[in-house]
């Protein structure tokens, strides 16, 4: 299917078109130029003549347009260096363009959701993109669904890992069953306010009239899920696991993490990067509230029979006892060597 097929057809823009939001930040923008920065992430370098490798499944070419519908700015940047590194600059920029709309509060933008904007963007020529909401602060969701907005209490928006959309001129069914297809994580489309839903937790797909917002369904832990920080790497070693939608404390989690590969089992070790999260009874426990549930992967093994090209997901185990509805078994996205 041509990538122009996605272009809304017979069908002429009016003034009215679009929620005047869209139309407020199509017509009056600031722009947000990139700048120089440090590099956030450094893989080895890559052989003379050849790319560097993409570290997540779904990326973009590097370059990343948007407007915002509330702030009137835009943004234009170039997010991923050519030697594969991220910018760190314009990641910055990125954070304080998501940041929460009621009270200016930011969030880290995981590069995973930065990427797979730039994968819309680049694969489905998404542009204009424009911005509805980002990173929402605790406080703005809670006044949001007070309002009886249809906001669910533990939304990924919350955690960062979430953006509403709107792309004038494009076909967004057609859009939205060709994500379906990919499974790039969540996608939710909202035929009557006109904008898609994309996060980065675990692929699933809704309507308006069936994303049962409303019956809090991460509550107890029940949808708890984890995310690595890439998804390619040239070893596990130092990789680094989150731990998201934790909605009860507390959790305690196995101090190994595994994987059924083709090879057979790989295990390692976690540790925590939160001064919080303690060990007791040989399980790290998590009983304050934090930022972050982070942890980083130490002494894979085995480590020589991990072939390069295989696609497998890691595993946490949970501790007895459990909390309300927390799960055994906790996953991540699925990891591939390069």
């Amino acid at each position: 299917m041509p990538r122009s097929g996605f272009a809304a057809k017979g069908k002429r823009r009016s003034r009215n078109a679009y929620p005047w939001r869209v139309l407020t930040a199509v017509l009056a923008w600031s722009f947000i130029g990139a700048q120089p920065a440090a590099l956030l992430a450094q893989p080895s370098s890559p052989r003379a003549g050849s790319a560097p490798a993409l570290r997540f499944f779904f990326a973009g070419n590097g370059h990343l347009e948007l407007e915002h519908a509330h702030f009137e700015e835009r943004l234009h940047i170039r997010y991923r260096n050519a030697d594969g590194s991220y910018d760190s600059a314009a990641c910055e920029q990125v954070d304080r363009f998501f940041r929460s709309r009621n009270d200016g509060r930011t969030q880290p933008i995981p590069l995973r959701l930065v990427e797979l904007l730039g994968y819309l963007q680049s694969r489905y020529r998404a542009r204009p993109m424009v911005l509805l909401s980002g990173y929402r602060s605790p406080e703005f969701n809670e006044q949001l669904g007070a309002q009886g907005q249809a906001v669910a209490l533990a939304s990924l928006h919350t955690q960062g890992l979430a953006a509403d959309i709107a792309l004038p001129g494009m076909d967004l069914r057609k859009l939205w069953l060709r994500l379906r297809a990919e499974q790039i994580g969540g996608v939710g489309f909202y035929q009557r306010q006109r904008f898609l839903h994309v996060d980065v937790g675990p692929p699933r797909f809704w309507e308006e009239t069936t994303s049962r917002v409303t019956e809090n369904l991460s509550a107890g832990n029940a949808r708890i899920f984890a995310r690595t920080d890439f998804d390619r790497y040239r070893s596990l070693n130092g990789s680094r696991i989150t731990l998201h939608s934790v909605t009860a404390l507390p959790v305690r989690i196995a101090p190994t993490v595994s994987a059924d590969t083709p090879q057979g089992l790989l295990t390692a070790e976690i540790v925590p990067l939160n001064a919080a999260i303690v060990l007791d009874q040989g399980c790290w426990v998590i009983r304050e509230p934090a930022p972050r549930y982070e942890f980083e992967v130490r002494g894979v093994e085995p480590r020589a029979e991990i072939a390069k090209g295989d696609r497998f997901p890691l595993r946490l185990k949970t501790c007895e006892p459990r909390v309300e509805r927390t799960p055994a078994e906790v996953w991540t996205n699925a990891v591939e060597l390069f």
